[in-house]
């Protein structure tokens, strides 16, 4: 594993984790929740960081996630390792959902429940406008830094269209190639390391 460390130690940008930027994991993080993941940090300060993983879905139905929840043609998606007896969301319509928290521009996270449920009941939010996720992606004061330190995390800006995609899947590889060369041969890393 050691060589594959020192492919590693390469540049690293100079963008800072903030609010509204994405972490995008290096190729060979093994983590179950964080393997070729690309976050969102919804919050960032000296307590610490809040983020989704926004590019691992799930076989979950939204109604078998949350009781009572109005029939909505939506994918949902593995937030992170934290409270994931939770339900979270972030979407497009801040100036219609409740209490909505801004991330970027055009993008928030959080809400009245209640209040989305009702806009889906009479057709005023549609599925591309809104993402749920099960449980979150959380660090204390100063381990995020730490991490980042340690290389196991690219800081990059994202769009609030690029996050809202509904191809996930290939959210990792299309943030790390807008990365640039120095990063883009990331993509040609096996998924197992003891493949290579």
């Amino acid at each position: 594993m050691a060589d594959f460390n020192n492919i590693l130690k390469i540049r690293t940008n100079n963008l800072k984790p903030s609010k509204g930027k994405i972490l995008i994991s290096e190729p060979f993080l093994i983590d179950y929740y964080f393997k070729r993941s690309v976050v969102l940090l919804a919050e960032h300060n000296d307590e610490g960081s809040f983020g989704l993983i926004i590019n691992k879905p799930v076989d979950l139905k939204l109604s078998e996630a949350i009781k009572n929840f109005p029939d909505f043609n939506t994918q949902v998606y593995l937030g992170g390792p934290v409270k994931t007896d939770s339900l979270y969301f972030i979407h497009t319509r801040g100036e219609l959902i409740e209490d909505s928290m801004q991330i970027l521009d055009g993008l928030y996270w959080g809400g009245d429940i209640e209040h989305v449920k009702e806009l889906i009941t009479i057709g005023k939010l549609q599925p591309d406008e809104i993402k749920f996720f099960i449980g979150y992606s959380g660090w204390i004061s100063k381990q995020l830094e730490g991490e980042l330190s340690r290389n196991s995390w690219l800081v990059a800006n994202i769009k609030a269209e690029q996050v809202m995609q509904t191809d996930t899947e290939k959210l990792w590889t299309a943030t790390v190639k807008q990365m640039g060369a120095d990063y883009e041969y990331w993509t040609n890393f096996p998924l197992d390391p003891a493949l290579n």
